[in-house]
């Protein structure tokens, strides 16, 4: 476990999304996070208090979490200064990059001159094994989305606290850097060797006999030209008898390629239980999830009724509204 509590970087960003992680440990894990640390020129903040790295170490961090996310997952100079600066104040530090903490040489002779750790989140574990699709038994729900960060994450956590709320036992599966840093376990997914992706959410998620679900956080869309191929593992690997739909309305392009649409929501549905037809075919959709931040209640409220209209299938913002309405669906027996 990284030790607790932390420090979240925001350090030069100016993209929402990007600070995901660190967004996502300040909304799901509040109460180890010590404060943010950003630059003058940041505009962007979570809530938290505003402290130096030595500040943060003054006021009890014990780990930096680089908690922000780029295309390709590098680090620049200015993040590696910063990461060393928590080093050299007696933090641990974590991040959730391609590129690896280990592999700065600088970092690297720091913390062992501190007696410190290194934290590369986005490892996948060893002796992974290739999928076989075979039938297993339990309950598993995949979220699926329109394109990337569009609010997948939140919705399997939603979605696991209400299946817990009403009696039912349910696990958070992660994977992604921030799921994993939630949770305190999972798979990187987008860091597994592409023939070991579906064998790695078998393993994620293998049979119970409980008569509980795993909720199995979705990663990339099917339509995204540079991810669809983590999205098709998952979907084979997680074998899931339940599929949620998660769309941000009125997002311009598809993230990171200016002048891509993102798909239809009917033909992105249609696209997802055929793909997880492979390995499940009974496979049924049993709600949307929709991020609708950027919208007033009445106009997200609105949405979702057409939405619900569209597909005929619940649909809710899960932070604005919750998602009673798709575990309804989810539990009711099939016809």
């Amino acid at each position: 476990m990284i030790p607790a509590p932390y420090l979240l970087y925001l350090g030069h960003s100016s993209d929402a999304i990007g600070i995901k992680t660190s967004r996502g440990l300040a909304t799901f894990r509040p109460t180890d996070c010590v404060g943010e640390f950003r630059y003058d020129d940041c505009p962007l903040t979570l809530g938290l208090p505003r402290l130096s790295i030595a500040a943060g170490a003054a006021a009890g961090a014990r780990t930096l979490v680089l908690g922000i996310a780029n295309s390709g997952g590098t680090m620049g100079q200015d993040l590696i200064d910063d990461a060393a600066a928590a080093l050299e104040a007696g933090m641990n530090v974590a991040a959730g990059l391609h590129q690896r903490l280990r592999d700065v040489p600088r970092l690297v002779a720091l913390a062992q001159a501190q007696d410190l750790a290194l934290f590369d989140v986005r490892d996948p574990p060893e002796h992974l094994v290739v999928g076989t699709g075979y039938a297993r038994i339990g309950h598993r729900l995949l979220t699926v989305g329109t394109d990337c960060s569009v609010g997948k994450m939140y919705a399997s956590l939603a979605l696991t606290t209400a299946l817990r709320a009403r009696g039912v036992a349910a696990d958070f599966r992660a994977t992604g850097q921030t799921g994993i840093l939630i949770a305190g376990s999972g798979v990187p997914v987008d860091a597994v060797v592409a023939d070991f992706i579906s064998g790695a959410i078998e393993q994620l998620t293998p049979a119970r006999s409980d008569d509980g679900w795993d909720v199995i956080e979705g990663q990339g869309s099917l339509f995204h030209p540079s991810f669809a191929g983590v999205s098709t593992g998952l979907l084979h690997g997680a074998q899931a008898e339940a599929l949620v739909l998660c769309h941000q309305p009125h997002r311009a392009h598809m993230r990171g390629i200016p002048g891509r649409e993102l798909p239809d929501l009917a033909e992105c549905l249609t696209m997802n239980l055929q793909v997880a037809r492979l390995t499940s075919p009974h496979v049924r959709p049993v709600g949307v999830c929709l991020n609708t931040f950027a919208l007033d209640t009445a106009a997200a409220r609105a949405i979702c009724e057409q939405t619900e209209d569209l597909l005929g299938l619940p649909c809710t913002d899960p932070v604005a509204f919750g998602v009673e309405t798709i575990i309804e669906r989810l539990l009711c027996p099939v016809p």
